[in-house]
């Protein structure tokens, strides 16, 4: 199956403003993807499935979860994080998709995790900042962006973890791992393009 036709599958679970924002994450992940030194193919493909479940109820989602095993911790933070895991797994029988890099992109695009790889990254950026995205703060974060991945990556993380403790709610562990692991990296990653 092409990009063309996963474009179509994934065009069928969601609302039309939730496919006009994974274009907006497809256009911006390859341009991170090409600005960072990433394959972006990868980051295309990636982009296309990050959100392939997010419409999806709560009981079909609570059932991926426990009947693939994924972490039952889920279950007791923002559901919003549950799509992500999900459609890692989902993607992988629907449409064959064997890149690991790939599907756990999407599996850790809602939440991050320490140590994240380079397309890891850019998937989860992307998702925050494409075009589409007009909340408080994330102009800056486009900003940076043009410059340093992790800066804009830890930027955006301080933000939601801010947000998410205003709303009053959890923040899962993953995300502040994730967070701290980028304030020990102290790595600025090259701009190659």
């Amino acid at each position: 199956m092409d990009n063309q036709e996963l474009l179509v599958k994934v065009r069928e679970q969601m609302t039309e403003h939730r496919y006009q924002h994974t274009l907006g994450v497809v256009e911006t992940a390859k341009i991170l993807a090409k600005r960072f030194g990433a394959d972006p193919k990868k980051a295309e493909l990636a982009a296309i499935l990050h959100d392939y479940a997010k419409y999806w109820t709560d009981e079909q989602l609570i059932r991926v979860i426990v009947e693939r095993g994924l972490p039952q911790e889920l279950l007791n933070y923002n559901k919003q994080l549950w799509h992500g895991p999900v459609a890692a797994e989902v993607v992988q029988e629907l449409f064959h998709i064997k890149d690991e890099e790939v599907i756990t992109a999407v599996r850790y695009h809602t939440s991050g995790r320490a140590n994240m790889s380079l397309l890891e990254k850019i998937i989860w950026l992307a998702d925050y900042i494409e075009p589409g995205r007009h909340f408080p703060g994330v102009e800056e974060v486009r900003e940076i962006a043009g410059q340093d991945l992790n800066q804009a990556l830890l930027k955006a993380l301080d933000q939601t973890i801010v947000f998410l403790i205003k709303q009053g709610q959890k923040v899962y562990p993953l995300t502040l791992l994730a967070r701290n692991h980028l304030l020990d990296e102290k790595e600025v990653l090259p701009i190659v393009e």
